[in-house]
């Protein structure tokens, strides 16, 4: 008999995707959990299952529509079943109805990247769907997030020092480290684990986050609502604009799980392959741009997070030290917080808090 299929919600918040692409075409037999479109939402290209057995009988929506969750496009049949007209045209009715966002800001047909070399002066360039969705979230963050910025500089010349050891010690014989000798016993860690900067100042926001919880929350209605787990995002840069993946339960992982799951999150993001579950449940982002060259920026809070911490680049600068002078390695840290959730006085603590974490590397260790 034959059977509509809509559109599915692929993640918590999605309200309405973009098709990319279909991977079937009529009379294809698909099966239940195979790829019949690939959907783009709020925050990452994600496959569309088929939710059941049989043969594609209508394909009712095109490539480069934006419909809301719940329109139907797709028909599936038995094999030879006829599947009346009227069935069909009251389902592309349902289509039809819905608005084509996407036709109304920029031709679908154009690349779906900047094009590369000399931009012309007067050139228009068009915006792929990436940098569409950025731009809705960020609107969306200044109009509804009253912000308050804290900047500090942590001296990070221990922790520099730190994670070279580690990862220096780590391609020899991981047992020879401190840290990873205390993993290694428990089982938790393998060769070859490389830690970045982002590694230890994930797990610094983490224990930040445990003594300031009111940094995990959300408004709800007279109340704030505290994060279930310490879920903390990572914004990286991929082709045609940034994503955040999410890694879990951080305040309950050692450095080289985050170190790990940070490694899979990037190429997951990289290759487009992130599962809705991989973009959920943050309450704070960590955005690096160090590596640019930039010394600190102001970055912008993601909607449903209190806040997001802005790292810049590691710089070595001369410090005055017991009437002399000294060269140290700072890093400038800047939190844009969510003034509706916390205030700046318990915001400042917990910036301090992670400031003092990262200069004491015993404390990460």
């Amino acid at each position: 008999m034959a059977k509509e299929v809509r559109l599915p919600p692929l993640g918590q918040t999605m309200e309405e995707g973009t098709v990319v692409s279909c991977m079937v075409k009529v009379d294809d037999e698909v099966k239940k959990g195979d790829c019949v479109f690939e959907i783009e939402t709020d925050k990452a290209t994600l496959e569309m299952e088929s939710p059941a057995d049989g043969f594609v009988k209508h394909i009712l929506a095109e490539v480069g529509q934006t419909l809301p969750v719940g329109t139907p496009i797709l028909v599936l049949g038995d094999k030879d079943e006829e599947v009346p007209q009227s069935f069909v045209d009251s389902l592309k009715a349902e289509v039809s109805t819905v608005p084509d966002a996407t036709s109304a800001v920029v031709d679908e047909a154009a690349p779906e990247v900047n094009p590369p070399g000399r931009v012309k002066l007067g050139e228009t360039i068009p915006v792929n769907r990436l940098q569409k969705i950025t731009a809705r979230k960020m609107l969306k963050s200044k109009q509804e997030i009253p912000c308050f910025y804290l900047t500090v500089k942590a001296d990070v010349t221990e922790l520099v020092e730190l994670r070279n050891k580690v990862n220096k010690t780590s391609d020899v014989h991981p047992v020879r480290n401190s840290i990873g000798n205390n993993m290694r016993q428990k089982g938790k860690i393998s060769n070859g684990v490389k830690v970045s900067y982002n590694d230890f100042i994930t797990k610094a926001v983490a224990i930040g986050l445990e003594k300031f919880p009111i940094m995990t929350g959300q408004p709800a209605g007279d109340a704030i609502r505290l994060a279930k787990a310490i879920n903390i995002g990572l914004a990286i840069t991929v082709p045609g604009g940034l994503v955040a993946p999410v890694i879990k339960d951080v305040n309950k992982k050692d450095i080289f799980y985050i170190a790990r799951d940070s490694k899979e999150l990037i190429e997951k993001a990289r290759s487009n392959k992130l599962a809705p579950t991989d973009l959920e449940g943050g309450c704070i982002t960590v955005t690096n741009l160090g590596a640019f060259g930039i010394e600190s920026f102001i970055p912008i809070v993601v909607p449903g997070q209190c806040s997001i911490l802005g790292i810049g680049q590691i710089i070595e600068t001369c410090v005055p030290d017991d009437g002399g002078i000294i060269v140290r390695r700072l890093m400038s840290m800047t939190l844009s917080v969510d003034h509706k959730v916390a205030n700046g006085a318990y915001a400042a603590q917990f910036l301090d808090f992670v400031r003092k974490l990262l200069e004491d590397t015993s404390t990460l260790e």
